[in-house]
């Protein structure tokens, strides 16, 4: 095994978010699937920007957000993802280099524009996104660095990936540096409408023993089994052998092997702003936990701690130290 440069590596979509505030009949007058993510053309990513309120940008992305909160842990933290030598992708590169992750992926100098994703959050704190892939798209095995692979101790890879044909190359060659290292691969669903797509396949990625941790809320787990019931899922979950993450809400967390299931309830917090990235770091700190060598319980807990933090606030991103917080709570 070549020595440990990274606890986490995300793999995944270079996407620059747009935050704003809207009500529920905006997302019907705009034809919205509340609390989905739906990908849209460039026609139609600017007839949104148009017509949305004043908005918050800031560079995100689903493994990009994960990274950035696991620096913020104190761990160490790479990604790769593709921009477009443009203005929003210099601020994509800027603002995951300031969160202190490690991001070396050449621009593309020609093609589609720099990713957006446009999200509408409601007073409830539900967040609908609309997502223009632009660059991302263009994410392929020639960016997917050997070295970097073969140095980090998990490779974080995003269900969102499986929509651009070239990205699942990428994907599968990681896996394969990673495991070839005896580094472990996790893979997060990303959304119940991305498993109804890709059922068969992720179900195959599982069987095949490509992805040794899957992360998944309660929609997604049970649209990868065909359930409405979470017990089943949850069964049929144990019976791949993989270490299964599942996030539910107010509910807490859990984790799930053929040994034991251990939860915990989620971190209090006064009220729910913005439940944008909730998932992106509440993997940040389960993963961080995990390369330094924590139980699976003080790694859901570190996890629950970042997904508290950033529901707080509106953007996906933390605006608080999550190590400073961890200190705080003893769980460092």
């Amino acid at each position: 095994m070549t020595d440990t440069r990274y606890d986490v590596l995300g793999l995944g979509n270079a996407i620059v978010d747009v935050i704003a505030r809207t009500d529920d009949d905006f997302l019907a007058a705009y034809d919205l699937n509340k609390g989905a993510m739906t990908l849209i053309d460039e026609a139609r990513a600017e007839a949104l920007y148009a017509a949305m309120g004043p908005a918050q940008i800031i560079s995100g992305g689903c493994a990009a957000n994960t990274a950035a909160g696991v620096a913020s842990f104190g761990g160490r933290a790479a990604f790769i993802g593709k921009v477009k030598q443009d203005t929003l992708g210099a601020a994509f590169a800027q603002n995951i280099h300031a969160f202190g992750v490690g991001f070396e992926t050449e621009a593309a100098k020609t093609g589609p524009a720099t990713a957006r994703s446009f999200i509408m959050v409601t007073p409830d704190g539900e967040r609908t996104m609309n997502t223009y892939l632009g660059a991302c798209q263009g994410l392929g095995p020639q960016d997917v660095d050997e070295t970097t692979v073969a140095a980090s101790a998990y490779v974080y890879l995003e269900g969102y990936l499986w929509d651009p044909p070239l990205a699942k190359d990428a994907f599968r060659k990681a896996a394969r540096i990673a495991h070839g290292a005896g580094r472990k691969v996790a893979l997060t669903l990303s959304d119940a409408f991305c498993v109804d797509r890709y059922r068969d396949e992720f179900t195959e990625l599982l069987s095949s023993r490509t992805v040794d941790v899957l992360f998944a809320n309660e929609h997604e787990l049970k649209s990868l089994f065909t359930t409405e019931d979470f017990d089943t899922a949850v069964a049929a979950l144990r019976d791949t052998g993989a270490l299964g993450v599942v996030t539910r809400g107010a509910k807490g967390a859990m984790t799930v092997t053929r040994q034991e299931t251990v939860s915990v309830p989620a971190f209090p917090i006064e009220r729910v702003v913005d439940t944008t990235g909730a998932g992106d770091l509440f993997a940040s700190g389960f993963l961080f936990g995990l390369a330094r060598g924590y139980s699976d319980k003080e790694c859901l807990k570190l996890g629950a701690l970042a997904a508290a933090e950033v529901i707080s606030h509106q953007n996906a991103q933390q605006e608080q130290s999550l190590k400073a917080m961890a200190q705080q709570e003893g769980l460092a």
